[in-house]
């Protein structure tokens, strides 16, 4: 009787058929899937680098004499950026001289309303983004959901006479305020707006500071009867 030993030697092993050669669709998929997070981080450096540029040089663009970022969880809609610079730009002046007045809105939402990785991804393009604009000092006002949220993130926010604040203060109080408890603001009827809280950036250094007369008159009429 043969050992087991000789039953495994010779055994009748029979090679598995190699798996068929992928598609090139299927190549292409498999790649993208293990190489998404390097095309994510790549997308998000060239869109802050172009949006750096964009701002500096200004390609294409008619030169705001305002520019305001918006900080929230959802995208506003086209329309309700329309309305809403809209109603800016008829409190404001022509800065630049170029004749007319232009408020921009940039937008920085969290997209909270994706499913959980997703929302990671968008809110860390943003995220991104926003310290590119601070960076460039692109805006000047900021519209927030959470000021206090942005004010622990980021530090930016001023005190109503523009000074920055002290170290190790993060807080946001007296450097936010409703939107509907501004006067001017309220009386422009912008509904999608009414949640948000208004505050302008600081500027650590005198000579940026000193650039701002245009915007620190702008929020002057912005915050014009606001109590504390």
């Amino acid at each position: 009787m043969a050992s087991e030993y000789l039953k495994w030697k010779y055994r009748n092993v029979t090679p598995d058929a190699p798996p068929p050669p992928l598609s090139g669709r299927e190549k292409a998929l498999n790649w993208l899937h293990y190489h998404r997070l390097h095309l994510l981080a790549a997308g998000v450096l060239l869109l802050v680098v172009g949006t750096m540029l964009w701002s500096i040089l200004g390609i294409g663009q008619v030169k705001p004499d305002y520019v305001f970022a918006y900080i929230g969880r959802n995208e506003l809609s086209e329309a309700a950026v329309e309305k809403l610079t809209a109603a800016l730009a008829s409190l404001g002046k022509d800065v630049n001289g170029d004749g007319r007045v232009k408020v921009r809105l940039n937008q920085y939402p969290s997209v909270q309303s994706r499913d959980g990785e997703t929302t990671l991804y968008y809110a860390y393009a943003a995220d991104t983004r926003l310290v590119a604009d601070i960076t460039a000092q692109d805006s000047y006002f900021f519209l927030m959901e959470d000021p206090a949220r942005v004010q622990r993130a980021y530090q930016i926010l001023a005190d109503r006479n523009g000074a920055p604040p002290a170290d190790g203060d993060y807080g946001a109080e007296g450097r936010a305020f409703l939107w509907a408890d501004c006067p001017a603001l309220a009386a422009l009827n912008v509904p999608e707006a009414s949640g948000l809280y208004l505050g302008r950036r600081c500027f650590y250094e005198e000579k940026d500071a000193e650039k701002q007369a245009g915007n620190e008159a702008f929020w002057q009429v912005l915050t014009e009867g606001v109590e504390g």
